[in-house]
């Protein structure tokens, strides 16, 4: 397929624009090169992605914008040599400038008067093509997609580190500073300004006060008034990436069941972080913390919310589930958020050669847990007791 028509648009330098980073670039290359294996040995002359997930992932972490929910403004064409970003006027020189300068992209440019798919379906037409989407007469690939974008490449793990422990002290600022008689919608508000403030866009948001998980596992935030203990909860995302964290904050000492509780939800959590190892099905972890649910008394809690997902350039790349043959690979990211009746943690977890690594790690001013599984220690977030009005003791990073 000749790309020679297609001019490779310029736009002027800023130095607010990073120089291009060879780690990333050589990620962009990896990818292309796996394509286009693909690409010869089944026949195709492209591939078209349009799904932003797709996007972020083979570009190495752009950002495509999206005129709503259903209508991203720019696509990516693949063929065996070349690569190349098909986009609007409007937005096409931000996103080359802020993302795409100097990684070798190409780019096919239309009015943003002409509807995309005009221009899709010249690029497509007369040519055998693959697609994330279906697109046409393509053929759908978003299963293989999705294979392609786990497990991470080094690039996204340190990515994903990063991205973790803004994460992490975001819920836990929050949660060091909310107040009784505050609502949960003013929490979660609390929650995504120190998320944005860092470059990371908020996907979902909890502030689930006083227990109303127990009802309704995927509470998000309400009217209701914050009295005497919260859950706080955050999945944002950075280059395409996704990372989870949650905490508890309760006023005063707990009530009895309340800790008692707590220290189940540890136990649970601890299993399922510490089975989460490379060469492990999804289906052997899920036994080990079933088998802490009936140990605890929870025998049928496990029924009422999910446990853990594959986490990555979607939330959910795979979830967990009874009887999953899924085997878990270094690279892997696992967001652990199980529950026990009204308590909930959660924590990203990367699964590696030597165990697994936790990128969303408490800091120094959160309390832990230590819970031992099969004899080891793992450390897990404790919930964090504090009085109405006490000093804020918050890091820079607020």
């Amino acid at each position: 397929m000749s790309l020679g028509s297609y001019q490779a648009q310029t736009f002027p330098s800023s130095a607010e624009f990073d120089a291009t980073d060879p780690d990333r670039l050589a990620d962009i290359e990896h990818k292309h090169q796996r394509v286009s294996d693909f690409l010869k040995s089944n026949g195709f002359e492209g591939l078209l992605l349009q799904h932003p997930v797709n996007f972020a992932w083979f570009t190495s972490g752009a950002i495509c914008p999206q005129l709503s929910a259903n209508e991203p403004t720019a696509a990516v064409f693949v063929s065996p040599d070349a690569r190349l970003v098909v986009s609007n006027n409007v937005d096409s020189g931000e996103m080359f400038d802020k993302q795409l300068a100097g990684l070798g992209f190409l780019l096919k440019e239309r009015s943003w008067t002409e509807p995309r798919q005009v221009l899709l379906d010249d690029l497509c037409r007369g040519r055998k093509m693959a697609s994330d989407s279906g697109f046409g007469q393509s053929a759908d690939q978003s299963q293989r997609l999705a294979s392609w974008r786990v497990p991470l490449r080094p690039v996204e793990c340190a990515r994903m580190k990063e991205l973790g422990r803004v994460v992490a002290h975001a819920v836990e600022a929050t949660a060091r500073n909310v107040e009784p008689g505050q609502t949960e919608s003013e929490i979660a508000g609390q929650l995504a300004h120190r998320l944005v403030k860092h470059s990371a866009t908020p996907l979902r948001l909890r502030a689930v006060a006083d227990g109303r998980a127990r009802q309704y596992r995927h509470w998000s935030f309400g009217e209701a008034l914050l009295r005497r203990w919260c859950t706080i909860s955050a999945v944002a995302t950075r280059w395409g990436l996704c990372c989870a964290a949650t905490r508890t904050v309760c006023f005063g000492q707990p009530p009895e069941n309340l800790a008692h509780l707590f220290q189940k939800g540890a136990m649970l959590h601890a299993t399922g972080l510490f089975f989460s190892r490379a060469g492990v099905d999804l289906g052997t972890v899920w036994d080990k913390v079933r088998r802490i649910y009936e140990k605890t008394g929870l025998e049928d809690d496990w029924q009422h919310c999910d446990q853990a997902d594959l986490i990555g350039y979607q939330v959910c790349e795979t979830p967990l589930v009874p009887r999953s043959e899924y085997l878990l690979e270094p690279g892997m990211a696992m967001h652990w958020h199980p529950s026990a009746e009204a308590i909930q943690l959660g924590d990203t977890l990367l699964v590696t050669d030597e165990g697994g690594v936790i990128l969303t790690p408490v800091d120094d001013q959160w309390p832990t847990l230590r819970v031992s599984v099969k004899g080891q220690p793992v450390a897990v977030a404790d919930m964090l007791c504090r009085e109405p009005g006490q000093p804020r003791s918050d890091s820079v990073l607020d």
